[in-house]
């Protein structure tokens, strides 16, 4: 992959706060905005933007009126020039000085940096070099009050880690999808009913045996539901082709990085199938294995207010349903594991879904 050196400063902070990172050279600035989080420490909080000497590039938003910002989705980090700022919480105000430094190393992750990123919601840089006094004064008055409220959230800088956050948030191609694409590789004849033959079921289910819990040798995809839904999915973000009854993967399939942005474009943001999804592979990532009744009962309070069903507010019982749902699909890319009723963190389960890697390091 190649990849682009970025250097991040935080503007006007006190200890500095730097980061060097390497980023794929065909990231996007809605991508950018989620390996700067995880870069610098922030917790995709707030609101952001990409400021040029001419142009601000932000989310979208229904109310936006001419002359405001520029839709930052799809914008490619090549058409900046080669320096910019990136600001985020726009209430506090945190400005990030980003400079293109050239070409980086083979993959993406962080090769520098110093510095704690601060705390969320302390206001800005004045507000923060106050915390650290105060921090740094046992005998103030609002001393123990400000530590119980700071509690671990001023983490000491750790490369290692970060360089595989900012893989993470990049992304990587689920092992999965891996084995289905290699073994459509050189093309697949469907049934006449429009299946996978069954040599390419017995192929996945050796590697995925798990994908059986009735651990039979499967013959027809259905006998692997997960296998069943990844067939479709790859078929509806085209990553595979269908032609003339023959099966196989297109040109975009080659593309790590398309790849990961085609199997993201599954999950529509916002949707709530995406906010459950997120949030339970969350729960499972920083808990470990769970029962399905007690997933939904702790994704619960996580969604937020204003979702419901049928005129009624959302409840546990709705949340197992929905999660009955996707348990296939997050199987199938590797998001969870299942045995019975219970899910575990799946090997893909920090490198996809970006939302549920920065949640769950806050559970």
């Amino acid at each position: 992959m190649k990849t682009v050196r970025l250097r991040v400063t935080m503007r006007e902070v006190v200890p500095r706060v730097e980061r060097v990172i390497d980023v794929p050279a065909a990231i996007t600035l809605d991508e950018l905005h989620e390996v700067l989080q995880v870069a610098i420490g922030w917790t995709d909080s707030h609101l952001h933007q990409f400021r040029t000497e001419d142009t601000v590039y932000a989310v979208p938003f229904e109310d936006w009126g001419e002359d405001r910002e520029v839709d930052e989705r799809g914008i490619r980090l090549s058409t900046l020039p080669t320096r910019f700022i990136y600001a985020y919480d726009l209430g506090d105000d945190w400005q990030h000085d980003v400079e293109v430094l050239g070409r980086g190393d083979d993959q993406p992750g962080c090769v520098y940096g110093e510095g704690s990123c601060p705390p969320e919601d302390c206001g800005g840089v004045g507000g923060y070099a106050d915390l650290l006094d105060v921090l740094a004064d046992p005998r103030h008055r609002e001393h123990e009050s400000m530590r119980e409220w700071t509690g671990d959230r001023l983490k000491p800088f750790d490369q290692e880690a970060t360089s595989q956050r900012v893989r993470d948030a990049v992304g990587a191609v689920p092992e999965s999808v891996r084995i289905v694409l290699d073994l459509l590789a050189d093309g697949v004849k469907l049934t006449p009913g429009g299946r996978l033959p069954r040599t390419v079921v017995r192929a996945v289910q050796e590697q995925r045996p798990d994908w059986n819990p009735m651990g039979r040798p499967a013959s027809i995809e259905e006998d692997l539901l997960p296998l069943a839904v990844l067939h479709d999915l790859l078929r509806h973000v085209r990553l595979v082709r269908l032609a003339n009854g023959v099966l196989r993967p297109t040109k975009t399939a080659a593309d790590e990085l398309e790849t990961v942005r085609r199997l993201r474009s599954w999950f529509e943001a916002n949707a709530f199938h995406t906010v459950t999804a997120e949030r339970a592979v969350a729960l499972v990532v920083a808990r470990g294995p769970l029962q399905l009744p007690a997933i939904a009962a702790e994704v619960l309070p996580l969604l937020g207010h204003g979702w419901s069903r049928g005129g009624k507010p959302i409840t546990t019982r709705d949340l197992e349903d929905e999660l009955r749902n996707l348990a296939h699909q997050l199987q199938a890319l590797d998001l969870i594991t299942r045995s019975r009723s219970e899910w575990s963190p799946g090997p893909s389960a920090r490198s996809l879904l970006p939302g549920a890697n920065l949640l769950a390091d806050l559970l």
